[in-house]
């Protein structure tokens, strides 16, 4: 007899337990190999599926959506971004496309705390010094002497969910929040933050100590800190990104740091499609530049979290409900 259970291709590895549940209820092909698929593996792996469950390093675009087989309905993105997909292209197609917000607002949260912290307390700088060099000669007084947050302006772009629970971190380190978004948010949200709104981007970010980026990548947000606006940020101020590399541009940030206008930079994600800038790498080896591997959701619940939701939003829709998590154009 014929299985009526949904046909899917899931491109890369997931957490075991979300595996085991995809397999019980669907019909799951999984690349094994854990590496990103080419556009022609992508469309071979979906002969005969009903649904795509891709990740934020598939690229699907409109070439690849046109070659997607009829029998696919439903793209899942195991993720929050999903500037990877073409969605108007999707969506001219036909197709529904899914993603998984929510989930990963508190633990990106809690990285951006930790990036925030790294650079100003030399935290990798110490670690290194111990563990690398092998060398310490003890205790002094003016050993590993960094800057302290309280007190300091922090100025976020975006105050969407992660923006403002970053927000409420920093507020209990005695930053001083700062804010810029499309729309002002109620008093509810400002007012225990005692945040500050700044409808002009380029004053706030001359006036404050760290710039935090919490926005999509959209084709409005690309390189929204431009060369010209991190020249205009305060001298000796700081840059975290946990985001999307595509906000800043990289080339101009690195110029900034390394003409000491700039303290540093405290990134989660990176330009990387030739490698990592050699000039990045040698301003962490500086200990101007901290660097973590996007890691900023990784956490073994946020995995869970996220297949759980992917599998949420496969259900409902193979039930002709609409996916509780449906993004449009």
């Amino acid at each position: 007899m014929a299985s009526h259970k949904p046909k899917i291709l899931v491109t890369r590895r997931l957490p075991e337990t979300i595996e085991a549940r995809m397999a019980t209820l669907f019909e799951t092909d999984i690349n094994d190999g854990d590496v990103t698929l080419t556009a022609d593996d992508i469309i071979d792996g979906l002969a005969g599926k009903d649904v795509l469950v891709c990740s934020i390093t598939d690229k699907i675009d409109a070439r690849l959506i046109a070659r997607l087989p009829k029998s696919v309905r439903l793209i899942a993105q195991f993720g929050n971004g999903i500037d990877n997909i073409d969605v108007e292209a999707a969506w001219a197609a036909g197709l529904t496309v899914t993603n998984t917000p929510s989930v990963l607002t508190e633990d990106t949260a809690d990285m951006a705390m930790v990036l925030m912290l790294a650079l100003p307390r030399r935290l990798v700088e110490g670690t290194q010094m111990l563990v690398r060099d092998g060398i310490w000669a003890g205790w002094s007084p003016t050993s590993m002497l960094g800057h302290r947050l309280r007190g300091k302006a922090l100025g976020i772009i975006g105050m969407g969910r992660i923006g403002t629970a970053v927000a409420q971190r920093a507020k209990a380190f005695g930053l001083n929040i700062h804010y810029y978004s499309r729309n002002r948010r109620p008093p509810a949200i400002e007012e225990p933050l005692e945040a500050t709104y700044w409808p002009d981007l380029d004053a706030m970010i001359a006036a404050v100590d760290i710039v935090s980026l919490h926005t999509p990548h959209t084709r409005e947000t690309f390189h929204l800190l431009s060369a010209d606006r991190l020249a205009r940020m305060k001298p000796g101020s700081f840059v975290v990104n946990v985001s999307r590399p595509e906000l800043v541009d990289e080339t101009a940030l690195v110029a900034e740091i390394e003409s000491g206008h700039l303290s540093g930079a405290a990134l989660d994600v990176f330009e990387n499609k030739n490698g990592i800038n050699p000039r990045l790498l040698a301003l962490a080896e500086e200990n101007k530049v901290v660097l973590t591997a996007h890691m900023a959701s990784a956490t073994l619940e946020a995995r869970v979290e996220m297949g759980e939701t992917v599998i949420v939003n496969i259900r409902a829709f193979m039930d002709g409900h609409q996916p509780p998590h449906r993004v449009l154009p």
